[in-house]
């Protein structure tokens, strides 16, 4: 962010991709204590009519916040955060994982030292959150 002048409604974020893997699921779980196996077995996820193993809601939401930590500098600028989940983010036993892209811009400048944000989280071009709204210490 280049400070608080440069910042006003329409001020767009820089987009951040980067990839879930699983292998990442299971630092996560162990980090979160998240043990729930749709996020690491195929055949539990299919048991319960899931397209595949997908990545935690709340891994989601939080790797979506890196877009806004990397713009604003200081991940202690967050001040509120609310999203809905659409799509389930399928992680699939590859190397490679799967690719979630971030971008959002400046929705409302609400005084001289907050701003609103609106997120747009994709993963292979689908919405997997909705109303990702984000309010930041500029």
């Amino acid at each position: 962010m280049n400070g608080k002048a440069s910042v006003a409604v329409g001020t767009p974020l820089p987009p951040l991709s980067f990839r879930l893997t699983r292998a990442g699921l299971v630092r996560y779980a162990g980090a979160s204590g998240d043990f729930n196996p749709i996020h690491h077995s195929d055949r539990v996820a299919a048991g319960v009519g899931l397209p595949g193993v997908i990545a935690h809601g709340m891994l989601t939401m939080g790797a979506s916040l890196r877009a806004v930590n990397e713009w604003t500098g200081n991940p202690g600028s967050v001040l509120d955060y609310s999203t809905r989940f659409t799509r389930p983010v399928v992680v699939p036993d590859s190397d490679e994982g799967v690719e979630l892209t971030v971008d959002g811009s400046v929705v409302a400048v609400l005084d001289e030292a907050r701003v609103r944000l609106e997120l747009t989280v994709r993963c292979g071009g689908e919405k997997v959150l909705a109303r990702t709204r984000v309010v930041v210490r500029v």
